[in-house]
């Protein structure tokens, strides 16, 4: 089993911390993304959309964070994807809400356009109004995820940790590149400290860290 990613990745780290985490082993390709490897053959072949991360099982070639998640969890039987049809169905509409509202805006809207210049707007004017439009949306989302889908539960679905939890923490853990705090969002900055406290943590996101560590102090709009 091959999986093609880049660390630095955060839809990838989605799946390496659960695998990790799982104790998942496969044989890591790395695609660096910061030289355009997923625009290229081979890659490119491999997955027309030249995302990362890639799962190749014996032919069976899956793409997307979330599909991937749920094949490895049902493939090694995890409890992190529950056989329940009630409860697999939360996991599955936590999954979809963080992707499909929270994520957009977030990452989209307002971090990658700020990090990454394939993300800038060309109009200063337009830049300016994609980022402040992520801000809004973001802060009520983070509102949402605070009141209403954490709670006071530990775990995103419960009590029990889920693949949900897996894929939302990485992609709430990406603002750190722009110096993001949740302490106005306290359910959320308390979820966060016990992802950040998984055994496997500091391992999966070292690059990530690095590269977020390089870009600290410099004058973003974030959220505080």
């Amino acid at each position: 089993m091959k999986l093609h990613f880049h660390p630095a990745s955060t839809t990838s780290r989605t799946v390496t911390l659960f695998c990790a985490e799982a104790g998942i082993a496969y044989e890591p390709v790395i695609v660096d993304i910061m030289t355009g490897a997923h625009m290229k053959a081979p890659f490119n072949e491999l997955n027309p959309t030249m995302q990362v991360p890639v799962l190749e099982d014996e032919g069976f070639v899956l793409t997307e964070s979330s599909a991937i998640l749920k094949y490895l969890a049902d493939k090694v039987g995890s409890p992190a994807y529950p056989k329940d049809l009630k409860k697999r169905a939360h996991v599955n509409e936590v999954m979809d809400w963080i992707n499909t509202n929270h994520y957009r805006e977030w990452g989209y809207h307002l971090i990658y356009p700020q990090v990454f210049p394939g993300h800038h707007r060309k109009d200063d004017a337009v830049q300016a109004a994609t980022v402040a439009w992520g801000k809004e949306k973001t802060e009520h989302w983070l509102k949402l995820l605070d009141t209403k889908v954490l709670g006071s539960k530990k775990y995103l679905c419960g009590d029990d940790i889920t693949i949900a939890d897996y894929f939302g923490a990485e992609i709430l853990g990406v603002g750190d590149l722009i110096g993001v705090s949740f302490k106005s969002y306290p359910n959320v900055d308390r979820w966060m400290g016990t992802m950040r406290a998984l055994p496997t943590w500091k391992k999966v996101n070292e690059v990530f860290d690095g590269f977020a560590g390089s870009l600290k102090g410099k004058p973003f709009v974030t959220i505080s």
